[in-house]
């Protein structure tokens, strides 16, 4: 299926990393909304928050907090997104938003999504688009995922 203004709960969790496995090489995945707006899953437990940490709208903005739970422990994205608004012609008026609340705690406030996080000058067409796991080759889990289709 393919969605717009949704609400979406995710359960993760990430493996314990090899020794000496730094940076995105821990557990590295991703939740895609409209297959261009990146949450980042990594595991991060004790980390600062960053731009490309667990929390993270990826390369975007750092969570406020970081609430990684240790590798191997079940953790739960609840996120509400807002669709970037387009006009009859299919400019894009306004930018997406975002509301991240990971393991109970709000780490990212209704911000704004200015573009999409994997190539920020990448073409953002009106319309829905699906929900997509990214999969880095690494063993992070996902369970109990569903979403709600939200008007705003």
């Amino acid at each position: 299926d393919k969605f717009e203004d949704c609400k979406l709960h995710v359960e993760f969790r990430t493996p314990i990393p090899a020794e000496g496995d730094s940076g995105q090489h821990r557990g590295n995945s991703g939740i895609f909304l409209m297959d261009r707006y990146e949450v980042q899953v990594l595991e991060s437990f004790g980390l600062p928050p960053s731009k490309g940490d667990c929390g993270s709208l990826y390369s975007i903005t750092a969570p406020t907090k970081n609430m990684a739970k240790k590798p191997m422990e079940w953790q739960t994205y609840d996120i509400t997104f807002r669709a970037p608004r387009h006009d009859t012609s299919g400019k894009k008026t306004e930018n997406g938003r975002l509301t991240l609340i990971w393991n109970g705690e709000k780490v990212q406030d209704n911000i704004e999504v200015p573009s999409p996080t994997r190539d920020h000058k990448a073409p953002e067409p009106p319309g829905a688009q699906p929900i997509r796991l990214q999969d880095h080759g690494f063993t992070v889990q996902y369970r109990n995922i569903w979403i709600v289709p939200y008007n705003q």
